[in-house]
Formats: C-alpha cells, sequence, structure tokens
C-alpha cells in the first residue's frame, strides 16, 4: 500500500469508529447512517483510493474541480453530491455528473436543475439547504433557504419534471440563535424533516454534521454526515 493509502484508510477507520460510537450512543444502527466524504481540494487520486477503501459517495462544492475529477472517476461506482452555493450558469455542468444536489435554496435554481435534467434525461435528488442564520432576506451568509420558506420550495421541487425531493440539509450556522448549539440546530432540522414528510413521505434524507460535529447531527437523527478534512487531511488554502 502506498503512505497514501495508509493515511486515507487510518483516517477512514477513526472517522467509521466515531460514527459507529455515536450510533451507539443515539441506539441507532450503524446503517442507519451514510458517510459521504467531502474531496473538495484533493485530486482525482484520492477519489480513486477513497474508492478502493469501500467509499460509496463522494462531495464536491466547486463546479469547476468537481467536474474534471467525476470525469477521470466515471469508471467508478460512485454518487456524487454537489454541496455549495449553485449558480445558475453552473447547472447544465452540475447536472451532467452529481447524483444530487443538497443545495437547493431558491426557486430560480429549481427552475434551472428541472430544465436540464429534463434536457438530459436525467432523475436529479434534490435536497433543500436550510439556513438557521437566515436574515430578513430570506436566505443564509452560505446559502440556504429560512425554515419558514421550506414547505413553499418542497413544493416546487416535488412538482418539477426530472427532479426528485430527497430531504434537507443544513450546515451548522456561524452566526444568530443557533451559533455554537449544534446538536439544537440538527435537532430542528429533524422536526422540518418530520413535517416535510407529512406531504413527501419519500424525501427521508437528512444530511448534516462534517468532521467536527458529526457526532451531534448523528444524535440528532441525521441519516447522512459530510466529512472532509477528517478523512482526507487539513486542506490546503484555497487561492
Amino acid at each position: 500500500m502506498t503512505d497514501r493509502k495508509d493515511e486515507l484508510a487510518a483516517n477512514l477507520a477513526k472517522v467509521e469508529r466515531r460514527i459507529a460510537d455515536a450510533c451507539a450512543a443515539a441506539g441507532r444502527s450503524r446503517e442507519d447512517v451514510t458517510l459521504i466524504v467531502v474531496t473538495k481540494t484533493y485530486p482525482a487520486s484520492d477519489v480513486r483510493i477513497l474508492a478502493e477503501l469501500g467509499v460509496r459517495h463522494v462531495a464536491e462544492n466547486r463546479d469547476q474541480d468537481a467536474a474534471p475529477k467525476a470525469a477521470a472517476c466515471s469508471d467508478l461506482p460512485l454518487t456524487w453530491h454537489f454541496v455549495g452555493q449553485l449558480q445558475t450558469n453552473k447547472v447544465r455542468s452540475v447536472v451532467s455528473y452529481a447524483d444530487f444536489v443538497q443545495s437547493v435554496d431558491r426557486p430560480k435554481l429549481v427552475t434551472a436543475l428541472s430544465k436540464e435534467a429534463e434536457r438530459t434525461g436525467r432523475e436529479l435528488g434534490c435536497l433543500l439547504q436550510v439556513a438557521f442564520d437566515a436574515g430578513v432576506s430570506g436566505r443564509g451568509e452560505r446559502g440556504g433557504v429560512a425554515p419558514e420558506g421550506v414547505a413553499e420550495l418542497a413544493g416546487l421541487v416535488a412538482g418539477a419534471p426530472g427532479l426528485r425531493l430527497a430531504g434537507l440539509m443544513t450546515v451548522a450556522p456561524l452566526t444568530g440563535e443557533y451559533a455554537g448549539r449544534e446538536q439544537v440546530a440538527f435537532e430542528r432540522l429533524m422536526d422540518l424533516s418530520t413535517d416535510l414528510r407529512r406531504s413527501h413521505p419519500a424525501a427521508t434524507m437528512v444530511s448534516a454534521g462534517m468532521s467536527a460535529d458529526l457526532e451531534q447531527a448523528v444524535a440528532a437523527g441525521a441519516t447522512h454526515v459530510r466529512v472532509g478534512s477528517a478523512v482526507l487531511g487539513v486542506r490546503p488554502r484555497l487561492r
């Protein structure tokens, strides 16, 4: 094994143990939680190693990095998640490789994703990104729709050709009433998920928690955790 493969295998084992321990503490089955490895800023060679190590879900947040990486790894049995703020001019590219877009947060984006999914004959899983720091604009600092806007946006996604409403996603907010209260924010997301599933029973995904707070997300009931640096190492600073 190469040094890098050894490093990734060791890191992945630690993360798997953290998830397993969090599931046990919450009285949940390990199979209830899917690990998504966020590979942003890291090369396709790392994605290949992760696939060899059994990872099946990977995520990216910048299309300019994701598109060539997904193309280079198109032979691998991977599910690709796009988790960053998405501009409509990048929709055509993202729909060409992403299986899920976890950052759906406005009607204009729903329209663009639907148009491209229908044009290419794809079905795209969509998660609504919920912003618990949303101000008067109705959107958060890092994107996302305010909790009050979830029901309306969910209806648009559910009715859009080529799109499948898969669930909800959030990023622990840095400001506002939930700042520093990650588990409370994740529990609020679960409440919103329960409400959503009354109208949309198939929207069962709850994506929350990253390297620093995956335990809180699992305790709250998240079905998917998005882990980057704990698996791949501290990221180089983006220039």
